[in-house]
């Protein structure tokens, strides 16, 4: 299916698909068997079929896919299956079609069981080996529909091989006739091995276990493994791996050589294994650029090198003795058992490692630093194999090497690979004791190991790899070996679990920490640090940051390595969001260490503040504000100052950061806006932690930085800019708040002209940004500020909500004012006769008329409707407002201006965006439902019943299938009518199929519920013809109204008028149709209002000729479309309504209206046109003349 293609119609197989990923590894048997049984037994029915046989499979595949996680539960099934299948394939009578089906469902079985625990039930009788030979010569290794066929044949083969008889007992007389020899059975299959090797499918890799199985049997061994090896080297010679023909013969051979090695006897393979490892050499695999020849080259270079050294355990590896969970979680003071020593015996003398040993070392080293995973994974295990039979001191160089994969002159590969190889070498003993204390600081870096590469990092999988190698070591020493370590073990494993940015590394910690709680014993608090950071709980970044750190630093253990690594690693990262979530975390650890952050963190950070690097300076800036007001805090709450903590060094330091960096010119460039944003945060902090700057220069510079930033919002990109305005506002508020005002609780005279003044100048910036930043500014003051200036301030604010050619698209600064007069009432509040401090008579109707004002609002751009975010705006002021006014002097609320609100929020709870619709609900509701009650509301009571307070939480309004049904009930209100049918029509005429479905379902039932009541008709007409009369030429309203009136004539919504002649709304109807088609050149428009006419035939009297008349002008339209559009929908309302037509003409109106090229030149059309006009009995048309202009 393409990407594009939405999904027909969900099958009961991918339903049943869905729920087995749903329960995952929960499966207890398999349940399927009868459902498999009959699906196997219909394959001889439905093999010539292709959609039957095609459906089938599909099937089978959901069934085993069901038990990929859980494939053992196939086991007690597989025999049946497979006898099934299989005696399919061994009837002569079975058509080849079945037989390729059988084997393609053997293949889905052994994909989900594998191939190794399949092959043990594949008959292997003597008399099994000819027939499947037999098979192969009908098969076309080129054929790539089939080759599940070959696949399985080839495991096959590679069972029926090992009979425990020679071969050549089943050749028989090779001469079967003279002079011409049959090949022997060896010969056969040795053919047939070669050549699958070198196919691009996937029987190349069965090809390889037939190999190893084959080339190993005692009897070919002697015979064909030399020869064997030769055409393998021979290949690998010849091939190159810049060809793909090349790859794949190479890939296919080294598959071969290392079954070969891994399955062969030793003292068969040694004398062969130094010239296999000079050619491999030769090959120069490290150097090709296709990760699975590397893979396989370090594979057979392992396998080559455990054929050098006798198969051994080594007597001087580390054996754990006890492992028993229960005793380790012991309590310490109980006594624990001893641990036990193995002894290995061995001979007494070490054998000379052979020549090749060194070359197999250092290739597997080598690849230790591949830059593929799989290849690094594959030497780590080969270089753990290896160190298991070589004698002490050999393999401790080996550990030495590794070790010297963890410089920081190598990349993030090598320090993964040597993770793994540290993790494979204490997983099998071979890490010495001895070593863990130089093997545990460099698993501890890597624990934190991270490397910038441009705009991100590398090193996540090396900190995986390190809680793998902290998983190992917890499961392969004894608690004494480790107890020196168990400090810094604990503390890297918590921080690594806690604050890495990967939620994998972050799980693998948590996980390498329960494994080191259960298996050592000796972990600090480990139980309870385990209750609180599981699996699950370390999934979500930001409570691991803000909340498990603060449980986990309780723990005094914890608390200062805590603490140091956010410091060193954390407040400098790359990403913005780690260094946010760090500062945070600083402040949130603070009261656990007040004494260690005051006097070792906060001299760290200030110096980190000049930093040259952005982003340890950004990080640093953030912290120290963070931090400061975690202190004032924790001071707050025993009645002392923050100079308590900070002594007057870190007050000093913390005043100069703003005059440092604008010294230094940081607030220009790229990364000007982080440095802004992060410094309003200081402002913001700072001030609210009562720092003793009052009256201090530093103030005005604060105060030019918050400005500054305001006015600049425009040169700032887009992604940051709500976030750097939010922190600006944020910070002017406090600063306010704390540095402008006087003791007496009243503000400064100069400070107030001058900031309210500056800031009411700069709302009339040509800047929309400007504008936004500066009226977010005004809202958030104090209200000490605004006091005497509340009719100025909103006399601004006002001006800038108003639409003028000049910023018609200045959406967002419209929403901000909004939210900013919404603002500044909540602040001063309401008080009765003072119009310049607060909300009074004077002056409510102009904050009501602003806010009403802007309901209207329906700009669009490039963006879409940009005026929905006004309109949000001044839905929630206008709630806020009224809440407002009526918890303190309900009278302010006239009846009037109430009514407009909630029929205007009704008005948008009824329109298409979803979103939007949902707000104005939860406003409107609020409304309705707020204690006290919202005065002069109108329709309480009817409102109430079809709002009841239960509504408010559990309707989804964002759902039209809910919202709908409820509010166009409304429209059987008066009052709210003419709004709530202004917005639903513009739902229902619209384009989204949810929307349009569900209003239209609601409209119709509500139309269906009034006509037998013509009273509550006439008056929905009226209201449905204003609405139309107000919005004409106003396309946002006129088109999809247009499509409305289709609809609603469609299905007889107006029946009733259709009786009486000339109607009054059927005449204002057509009126209103003509008048907004008029010159028009809107296709859409055009095509809505032919349909409108065409369901208006309905109407009888002068009322159906004016529009026949209109009908026949549109089949004369310059436009050829619309001709056309006009003549189907004719042709449609001709069938529909029979009156229209006399039935002597219809057949001749049929006729012209179906068989004329209504897109041909006008005078053809014209003609065609007239003649209907007669038919019609309608005037024909006549040409108007243009007046010349002299």
């Amino acid at each position: 299916m393409a990407l594009g293609d939405a999904p027909a119609a969900r099958g009961p197989d991918e339903e049943a698909e869905d729920d087995a990923l749903a329960r995952g590894a929960a499966l207890e048997a398999f349940g399927e068997s009868a459902d498999t049984r009959a699906l196997l037994g219909r394959l001889r029915e439905v093999h010539g079929d292709r959609a039957a046989r095609e459906l089938a499979e599909e099937r089978f595949r959901v069934i085993m896919d069901k038990y990929q996680e859980q494939p053992h539960l196939l086991d007690p099934h597989l025999e049946w299956m497979m006898n099934l299948l299989l005696d399919m394939v061994r009837d002569k009578t079975s058509p080849t079609a079945l037989m390729h089906l059988a084997f393609k469902f053997l293949y889905i079985i052994t994909k989900v069981r594998g191939y190794k625990i399949f092959l043990r039930l594949f008959p292997h009788e003597v008399a099994d080996v000819e027939p499947v030979l037999d098979m192969f010569a009908g098969q076309d290794p080129k054929d790539h529909e089939t080759w599940e066929t070959r696949y399985m044949l080839l495991l096959w083969l590679s069972v029926t091989c090992l009979i425990p008889f020679d071969l050549s007992r089943l050749d028989g007389n090779l001469l079967t006739q003279p002079g011409q020899a049959r090949m022997s059975i060896m010969d056969r299959i040795l053919q047939i091995a070669q050549s699958y090797l070198v196919v691009s499918d996937k029987a190349r890799d069965a090809a390889a276990v037939l190999v190893s199985r084959f080339i190993t049997r005692p009897d070919v061994k002697q015979q064909k493994m030399a020869g064997f090896l030769d055409w393998s080297l021979c290949t690998l010679a010849c091939s190159s791996f810049q060809t793909l023909e090349g790859v794949i013969a190479i890939d296919g051979t080294l598959q071969a050589l290392a079954q070969i090695f891994k399955h062969g006897k030793r003292e068969d393979c040694l004398p062969y294994a130094a010239t296999v490892l000079q050619c491999l050499d030769g090959c120069r695999l490290p150097e090709s650029n296709q990760t699975l020849l590397r893979k396989l080259g370090v594979k057979l270079v392992q396998r080559l090198g455990l054929t050098f050294l006798k198969p051994k355990v080594a007597a001087w590896r580390y054996q754990r003795g006890c492992r028993s969970l229960a005793a380790n979680l012991q309590p310490f003071t109980q006594q624990r058992p001893e641990p036990q020593t193995l002894l290995v015996p061995s001979d007494c003398h070490e054998d000379d490692v052979p020549e090749g040993v060194e070359s197999v070392i250092e290739q597997l080293l080598v690849g230790l630093k591949d830059k593929d995973t799989v290849v690094r994974w594959s030497a780590a295990k080969g270089i753990g194999r290896m160190a298991g039979r070589l004698p002490k001191e050999l393999a401790d160089d080996v550990v030495g090497s590794v070790l010297d994969c963890f410089s920081f002159q190598e990349t993030d590969k090598a320090w993964h690979g040597g993770c793994l190889a540290l993790a494979e070498l204490g997983r099998r003993g071979l890490l010495l004791p001895s070593r863990l204390a130089e093997a545990v600081p460099v698993v501890l870096k890597a624990l934190t190991y991270e490397e910038k590469r441009g705009a991100c990092s590398v090193g996540a999988n090396v900190r995986d790899a390190a809680c793998y190698v902290c998983w190992s070591f917890a499961r392969a020493y004894e608690p004494q070996e480790l107890t020196p370590f168990v400090t810094a073990i604990s503390s890297a494993l918590v921080i690594a679990a806690v604050f890495d940015r990967n939620v994998n590394c972050r799980r693998a910690a948590s996980a390498a920490f329960q494994e080191n709680v259960g298996r050592q014993g000796t972990f600090p608090h480990g139980i309870d640090i385990l209750t609180a950071a599981d699996y699950f709980a370390v999934g979500n970044r930001a409570n691991c940051f803000l909340v498990i750190s603060v449980f986990i630093a309780g723990f005094p253990e914890y608390t200062r390595p805590m603490i140091d690594h956010l410091v060193t690693m954390k407040v400098s990262h790359w990403d913005g969001v780690i260094r946010e979530l760090a500062a945070k975390a600083l402040s949130n650890l603070a009261p656990r260490a007040p004494e260690y952050s005051a006097t070792q963190v906060f001299p760290r950070l200030l110096s980190m503040t000049r930093s040259p690097d952005l982003h340890t300076r950004h990080g640093a800036v953030l912290a120290c504000a963070e931090v400061a007001y975690a202190l004032h805090r924790l001071a707050a709450r025993e009645n002392r100052p923050v100079t308590d903590y900070l002594d007057d060094k870190a007050v000093q330091g913390l005043k100069q950061i703003h005059q440092q960096l604008w010294e230094r010119q940081l607030y220009r460039g790229l990364g000007g806006e982080l440095m802004r944003q992060a410094v309003c945060i200081l402002i913001e902090n700072l001030s609210l932690s009562k720092m003793p700057f009052k009256g201090d220069t530093i103030i005005d510079g604060w105060q030019w930085l918050i400005n500054d930033t305001l006015r600049s919002l425009h040169l700032i990109s887009s992604h940051a800019r709500q976030q750097l305005k939010d922190a600006a506002v944020s910070a002017l508020a406090a600063l306010c708040s704390e540095y402008y005002v006087k003791e007496t609780g009243e503000a400064d005279p100069a400070v107030q002209e001058g900031l309210i003044g500056q800031y009411l100048a700069e709302l009339q910036s040509p800047e929309e940004m400007t504008r936004c930043g500066f009226s977010s500014a005004l809202g958030a003051l104090p209200g000490f500020l605004l006091k005497g200036r509340f009719q100025q301030v909103l006399a601004g604010l006002r001006a800038v909500t108003l639409t003028s050619p000049e910023d018609v698209s200045f959406a967002e600064s419209r929403r901000d004012a909004l939210k900013a007069i919404a603002r500044i009432c909540q602040t001063v509040g309401v008080k009765a006769g003072a119009p310049d401090e607060a909300v009074c008579r004077e002056n409510v109707s102009q904050v009501y008329g602003a806010l009403l004002g802007c309901m209207g609002d329906y700009t669009t751009d490039s963006r879409g409707d940009v005026g929905a975010w006004v309109r949000e705006a001044a839905m929630t002021g206008l709630m806020d407002l009224t809440l407002l006014l009526g918890r303190s002097q309900p009278e302010l609320v006239e009846a009037h201006i109430c009514e407009q609100v909630m029929c205007r929020v009704a008005q948008q709870a009824s329109e298409k965006i979803d979103r939007f619709r949902a707000h104005a609900a939860g406003v409107f509701l609020t409304l309705l439902h707020c204690d006290p009650p919202t005065p002069h509301v109108p329709h309480r009571g009817e409102l109430e019943k079809i709002f009841p307070r239960s509504d408010v939480a559990s309707v989804n309004w964002n759902a039209p299938s809910q919202a709908f049904p409820r509010v166009t009930q409304l429209l059987g209100l008066p009052a709210y009518r003419y709004h709530v049918l202004l917005g639903l029509v513009v739902s229902v005429g619209g384009l989204t199929e949810s929307t349009v479905r569900h209003s239209t379902q609601s409209l119709f039932a509500y139309m269906k519920g009034i006509q037998r009541d013509p009273q509550a008709l006439e008056s929905f007409g009226k209201t449905l013809l204003q609405v139309f009369e107000d919005n004409l030429l106003n396309d946002r309203v006129s088109v999809p109204l247009l499509r409305t009136l289709d609809q609603m004539l469609a299905n007889g919504c107006f029946e009733v008028f259709a009786v009486e002649e000339d109607h009054p709304f059927c005449v204002k109807l057509l009126a209103l149709c003509k008048e907004e088609i008029k010159r028009s050149k809107d296709v859409q428009k055009l095509q809505s209002s032919i349909a409108v006419f065409c369901g208006m035939v309905q109407f009888c009297g002068a009322v159906r000729r004016q529009v026949l008349l209109q009908l026949c002008l549109l089949l004369c339209h310059p436009f050829p479309l619309i001709r056309k559009t006009t003549a189907s929908r004719a042709y449609e309302m001709v069938l529909t309504y029979s009156d229209v037509v006399g039935a002597d003409a219809l057949d001749e109106v049929l006729a012209v209206l179906s068989d004329t090229a209504w897109d041909a030149k006008l005078p053809a059309v014209r003609e065609q046109r007239n003649r209907l006009c007669d038919l019609l009995g309608v005037p024909r048309p006549q040409l108007v003349a243009k007046p010349t202009h002299s």
